[in-house]
């Protein structure tokens, strides 16, 4: 443990795509409700980019954006999970998703986000400080 910080590891479905992740034993999750991340599920924990190291799969990784264009959607080519992603919210850091860890954490808490209603939600969040809490 460093700084009151845990390495994960984690990845995609096939193994191509490998990152290691340095985050708090509790992880806060964020449950967002915008049309892509209902779609795919997307829960995720955020972290500073000093804080994810790419490990394997760069060649691997394909980027989907849309709207505003802001968050880089990337996923796995091969398998197509998203075990990663640059969100809107955080663009200097990374959203991970906690079900593409390896071990699960010992504790999660989840804040629901309202996408729907994005610009509106983000000014009433905390969410834009979570990259540099961890």
């Amino acid at each position: 443990m460093e700084g009151g910080l845990v390495k994960y590891k984690g990845g995609c479905h096939c193994g191509a795509v490998r990152f290691e992740v340095w985050a708090p034993q509790t992880l806060n999750v964020i449950e967002c409700n915008c049309s892509l991340c209902v779609k795919k599920q997307n829960k995720h924990f955020v972290v500073a980019l000093s804080q994810f190291k790419l490990l394997s799969g760069h060649d691997n990784l394909t980027t989907y954006t849309f709207n505003t264009h802001a968050a880089k959607h990337t996923f796995c080519s091969t398998c197509g999970v998203q075990p990663f992603y640059i969100p809107r919210s955080n663009p200097d850091g990374y959203g991970i998703a906690p079900h593409c860890l390896d071990t699960e954490a010992k504790k999660v808490k989840t804040e629901k986000f309202d996408g729907q209603r994005w610009e509106e939600a983000f000014k009433k969040s905390n969410i834009s400080t979570y990259s540099k809490k961890q």
